[in-house]
């Protein structure tokens, strides 16, 4: 069953939601490659490093990010960029590919079919490579509880997105990959709950008076069709 209502659901995360990130920049080094969080509350972060994990790519051309990080329940954003190197590249190339970014608990349940990962599989290689990347992100909250009364809290997300040269103001063509996002006050809960025993016995007479009600139809048409041969066999014999 599932229902939609005003609330903020995990009051007791102090006010953080967990961000799970991880993008494949093929043609950019490692050491060049730095992630930077940044929100209305004033958090200015650039080249956060905490539970993060770069693996080089190509022979050491290109490098995997895999973030784990918590941002606030205000609009902000966070990015992908070079912002953090200590020496800027001249020509950085920010064509990658997105393998998950989510939000949250993580959710396998099979009859729950929402966008907690909307972002998966997209492809930005054919990409410029000095293009910047902007991800706008409306982050819906979503709850699900089990049988046991257990709640798990995770977020869907919707996601458009646009492509575009940014130049500083120094002329340089600073490229990055941008996730701006938003939260929705619609909270989406899901609950599951187990069918009532009258339920299944109104279920299992319907079907019983339905294979009853079935068999007598039949009866009475080959009932009918044999006193009807039969006459018309009497009819042939006289």
């Amino acid at each position: 069953v599932n229902e939609l209502y005003v609330d903020d659901p995990d009051k007791d995360s102090g006010g953080k939601i967990e961000v799970n990130l991880n993008i494949s920049l093929p043609n950019l080094h490692c050491e060049l490659v730095g992630l930077d969080i940044q929100d209305e509350m004033g958090r200015h972060e650039v080249g956060h490093i905490d539970n993060s994990m770069k693996i080089p790519l190509n022979n050491g051309d290109g490098c995997r990010f895999e973030g784990h990080f918590s941002i606030n329940k205000v609009p902000g954003n966070f990015h992908v960029s070079t912002h953090s190197a200590t020496a800027q590249p001249q020509n950085p190339d920010m064509t990658h590919i997105i393998h998950k970014l989510s939000f949250g608990d993580k959710l396998q349940v099979h009859n729950v079919h929402g966008a907690f990962n909307a972002l998966e599989g997209a492809d930005k290689l054919s990409s410029n490579p000095l293009a910047s990347h902007d991800y706008i992100l409306k982050i819906v909250p979503t709850v699900y509880e089990d049988m046991s009364g257990k709640q798990r809290y995770s977020y869907q997300y919707t996601v458009a997105n646009k492509e575009y040269v940014a130049y500083s103001h120094t002329g340089r063509i600073i490229p990055a990959i941008w996730f701006r996002y938003d939260l929705s006050p619609i909270t989406v809960k899901y609950t599951e709950r187990r069918q009532p025993l009258y339920r299944f016995i109104t279920s299992i007479c319907a079907i019983i008076g339905g294979t009853f009600t079935v068999a007598g139809i039949l009866d009475s048409c080959i009932f009918t069709a044999s006193e009807a041969w039969k006459k018309i066999q009497l009819g042939k014999m006289q």
